[in-house]
């Protein structure tokens, strides 16, 4: 993207700041595959790894203990293993997860405000599509 400043990619016209990048680092933890489905589970309630997997259809057991440990490594998720047998391990997000909280309700209103994305995609194609390409295929 260009700045209009300067016409320069990525780069701001204040002294070669780039104030981009606390955005940048703050979406770092959770960007990664099922990092926010698991966040969302987690903000409602402690979990255990097979309700947690339950809770979120189509997720492998393998992603989610590799996303569940960087989000502990994180700070996001906190992981209580209880001395019991069977063995219990329960997940929890911590006080920094919950700080997340009105960030996930500020997204819910921007999709109550404006659609899921399918939904707009579908409008724009039909604005800008020809009309011969509307057409419903032949039955």
């Amino acid at each position: 993207m260009k700045n209009q400043d300067n016409g320069t990619a990525g780069e701001d016209a204040c002294d070669g700041e780039q104030p981009y990048l606390p955005f940048i680092e703050a979406m770092r933890p959770l960007t990664g595959k099922w990092k926010i489905e698991i966040m969302w589970a987690l903000a409602h309630k402690t979990h255990r790894f097979g309700e947690l997997r339950r809770a979120l259809p189509g997720i492998t057991q393998h992603m989610l203990a590799q996303q569940l440990r960087d989000l502990e490594t994180d700070g996001l998720v906190k992981r209580t293993a209880h001395a019991v047998v069977p063995p219990r391990v329960e997940y929890e997000a911590t006080e920094a997860a919950y700080g997340l909280k009105p960030v996930f309700k500020a997204f819910i209103a921007w999709s109550e405000q404006y659609g899921p994305i399918a939904r707009r995609q579908k409008a724009w194609e039909e604005k800008t599509m020809p009309e011969s390409w509307q057409a419903a295929p032949p039955a």
